[in-house]
């Protein structure tokens, strides 16, 4: 049964309640958000400035941790700067349209991390079991058509959900989260949702699909790595880092998606907010940590930059 006309209405900006209870403590979170925020941006510059600047870096794998980085960058802008504005405002609110773009920004970047990683897993499949073809096979245009995957992919499932929950008529105005999530717009229906619900489960079945394919592959080059020494340290070096990258924004993505569309409100405001943002607190810090910690030639160059500017 539908509701009643009067019921409905237009929605010009969502009120963002996922502060409500932790007021008290906005200043202690605007402080760490000022300090971890500028260390994420840093870290991945650095990451990125470094891949550029030295030739000896423009290879495939350097090329797409690059890339990751880049993708950490975008989303991260898609939130933090928002959400520090609103520890420091009284009213957390947010217009519809700027809504669209947050839901956007930010999703888009997770399931770009899942491309990323996807053409990672590809390329180290061919550096490993395929290395007299590699350089045949991981051309210059190769390499740009999967950034371009890695990139136009997510924007384009995307985009098909932002449309689709563009044209719902909402009746109501209250996002409780830190941020505007799609579900939680949609919730706010007025009417069926089946068709937002259908894309949504097919995107996030697509992108898990990703890990699945990421975890056969590298099931595969275990058993092809455990015949030589150098194949177990070359493993060991750059898909070791690379699994624990997809493990981390896989279980990220998983717990947002579990938590919004079957997470209970009883449970405390602080823990349901940090739930809420794992995806957007660890992976953009780690992937830089990570791959510039563990990768010898990427952490002289970085240690070489660093000592330069010191």
């Amino acid at each position: 049964m539908q509701p009643p006309l009067e019921n409905q209405s237009i929605v010009l900006v969502f009120t963002l309640s996922g502060l409500n209870e932790t007021m008290g403590k906005r200043f202690m979170f605007f402080s760490l958000t000022a300090l971890y925020y500028p260390f994420i941006v840093l870290c991945n510059v650095i990451i990125i400035y470094t891949v550029i600047s030295h030739k000896k870096l423009h290879e495939p794998m350097y090329v797409f941790i690059c890339n990751l980085c880049m993708n950490g960058l975008f989303g991260t802008a898609g939130f933090y700067p928002k959400f520090m504005y609103d520890l420091l405002s009284q009213y957390h609110l947010i217009s519809y349209a700027g809504c669209l773009v947050q839901i956007f920004v930010i999703y888009s970047s997770v399931l770009c991390d899942f491309s990323t990683l996807t053409v990672m897993a590809y390329d180290r499949y061919v550096a490993i079991c395929r290395p007299l073809e590699y350089h045949s096979v991981m051309t210059n245009q190769r390499i740009i058509e999967c950034i371009l995957f890695c990139w136009l992919s997510p924007f384009f499932c995307m985009c098909v959900v932002i449309v689709l929950t563009s044209r719902l008529i909402l009746c109501g105005s209250s996002i409780e989260k830190l941020y505007c999530e799609n579900w939680s717009v949609v919730k706010l229906s007025c009417f069926s949702t089946t068709v937002n619900n259908v894309i949504g489960y097919v995107i996030i079945i697509i992108y898990f699909g990703h890990a699945v394919l990421i975890f056969c592959s590298y099931i595969h080059l275990i058993g092809k790595c455990r015949k030589s020494k150098e194949g177990r340290n070359k493993f060991i070096q750059t898909c070791v880092p690379h699994l624990l990258a997809l493990l981390n924004v896989s279980f990220a993505l998983l717990f947002d998606v579990l938590y919004t569309r079957y997470g209970s409100m009883t449970m405390p405001q602080d823990l349901r907010n940090f739930m809420a943002l794992e995806f957007l607190l660890v992976p953009p810090m780690l992937n830089p940590l990570i791959y510039g910690l563990n990768l010898t030639k990427l952490r002289k160059e970085v240690l070489r930059l660093l000592k330069k500017e010191v």
